[in-house]
């Protein structure tokens, strides 16, 4: 068994509108609650964090699979959503939505596209973030997948 270790540092100076300072090996950047919230909305937040880390691992794990499938990727991009929900002054992350849109190459076939959606669906079941907000967060795609025109 490999086990990979991350740190990350942070310092808060106090109340809940004050701005943080979080730093990672490569990720350094301000944080505060959104102004959604009725915070500063300075640097990032958890809510964006969250949806990053869900967004960044979905994507990084469909495009390796395309590659594992030798699928003629054309052009790949994703548009991602984060939906929380407030109720009685509760706070929930209730659902992430991604969008990926894939394009293979002209060269595709019929068999290719019908591959590449069925990675779709396999990279969102096996990123570890999916993994890992599993029954807490609801997890949503609405794939746009086609061969070149």
């Amino acid at each position: 068994m490999t086990l990979h270790h991350f740190h990350l540092k942070a310092d808060w100076p106090g109340g809940r509108n004050e701005v943080g300072w979080i730093e990672a090996d490569k990720l350094k950047t301000k944080i505060s609650i959104p102004k959604e919230m009725n915070g500063p909305e300075v640097g990032t937040n958890p809510d964006e964090m969250l949806l990053g880390a869900a967004a960044t691992c979905y994507i990084i794990s469909l495009a390796a699979m395309i590659e594992r499938a030798n699928l003629p990727l054309k052009e790949m991009n994703m548009d991602s959503e984060g939906v929380v929900d407030v109720t009685d002054g509760v706070f929930t992350y209730q659902k992430i939505i991604h969008k990926p849109r894939v394009v293979l190459a002209k060269s595709a076939t019929e068999n290719d596209l019908k591959k590449l959606n069925q990675l779709v669906k396999k990279a969102e079941k096996s990123c570890m973030i999916s993994k890992a907000i599993q029954g807490n967060v609801e997890l949503e795609l609405q794939p746009d997948t086609q061969i070149e025109s």
